[in-house]
């Protein structure tokens, strides 16, 4: 449609409701241009929220991630600060302490004995301060063994598929198949000579399949990804789309589920001391043993002796509980709102 013109050829001058139409349109597209350019300024800006950053402010805010890393901290803190947190030896048999034991009575809370004595006259809250330390050590080791060689087992099958995924895979499920605590028994039963290593590798040959099926299976998930199929697209070689964009965004569940197993670990390493699989070494405090050795034998005299062991093993395995849980929480895009 043209515009109205007059006899000299030149446009008619536009009515009042045309212009305010005219106006009203100016006004709303510099309105939907002012936002466009807010909208771009704020996606161009630094301050970007990301995904681990944006999982840490949810933590935060979260009451069980906190009471969790709570105590983790403390638990990390008692073991390594043990010499400093001892009132005693752990090893030493103190004459007041021993002087008291007889067949019906161990000796309790005293002075400069908060805790009272063991079985042999050790100072049992020594003991108990110490034994985080064997803890940590059997339970992180444990799982960072078992986190490796599961995540070389689960790249592997997820990045080549075909046969090697099949047998690496089936594998895999004959070992989930089984109970996790009686395959550790298993594994310890069958090296000649129980030690704290037999125990270490035994719990991380458990955890191996929980990490190579994870990671297996966000592998493949990022296999048929938009960025992967891109860098295909581009020509990039295998190898480096595996280690550059597959594995990096398929490890997140994985530590994930790292902070899960360090209590489970714990939990199997203790068990495995508690049914004497563990340190032959009975002067080295370990709760797990302290639990087997005089928790059951001496119930009925000093119940105290299996309530002090248990109670740490079940505070520190709750807290990387609920840490993980938190985590998981945290880091899942489907819990957020």
């Amino acid at each position: 449609m043209t515009e109205p013109t007059t006899q000299s050829g030149t446009p008619a001058p536009r009515t009042g409701d045309e212009q305010t139409t005219g106006a009203g349109r100016s006004r709303l597209g510099d309105r939907k241009k002012a936002r466009l350019d807010e909208l771009a300024q704020a996606t161009a800006a630094p301050g970007g929220v990301s995904l681990f950053r944006d999982a840490f402010r949810r933590l935060r805010r979260n009451p069980a991630a906190i009471v969790g890393a709570a105590i983790i901290v403390l638990f990390v803190l008692v073991a390594i600060f043990a010499p400093l947190i001892a009132p005693h030896d752990p090893v030493r048999r103190f004459d007041e302490l021993t002087d008291l034991l007889t067949p019906n009575n161990i000796a309790g809370p005293m002075d400069g004995f908060p805790l009272g004595s063991d079985e042999l006259g050790r100072d049992l809250l020594s003991r108990l301060v110490y034994g985080s330390r064997q803890t940590l050590f059997v339970g992180v080791l444990a799982t960072l063994i078992g986190l490796a060689i599961g995540v070389l087992l689960g790249a592997i099958a997820g990045a080549v598929g075909g046969w090697v995924d099949n047998i690496l895979m089936r594998i895999t499920d004959v070992m989930l198949a089984l109970p996790a605590l009686l395959l550790a028994i298993t594994l310890v039963a069958l090296a000649s000579k129980s030690s704290q290593w037999t125990v270490i590798m035994a719990v991380a040959i458990v955890n191996v399949p929980i990490f190579a099926r994870l990671l297996r299976g966000s592998m493949l998930a990022q296999r048929e990804s938009d960025h992967v199929l891109a860098a295909r697209a581009l020509g990039v070689k295998q190898r480096s789309i595996v280690l550059r964009h597959m594995l990096p965004n398929a490890m997140t569940a994985v530590i994930v589920q790292a902070t899960l197993t360090l209590s489970v670990a714990i939990i199997e390493a203790a068990s495995l001391s508690f049914l004497g699989l563990g340190d032959p070494d009975r002067d080295r405090a370990e709760w797990g043993a302290m639990l087997g050795d005089a928790g059951v034998r001496y119930f009925e005299v000093r119940p105290e002796l299996a309530y002090y062991p248990a109670l740490a093993i079940i505070v520190v395995a709750l807290g990387f509980t609920l840490f993980g849980e938190a985590m998981r929480e945290a880091i899942d895009p489907k819990n957020r709102r």
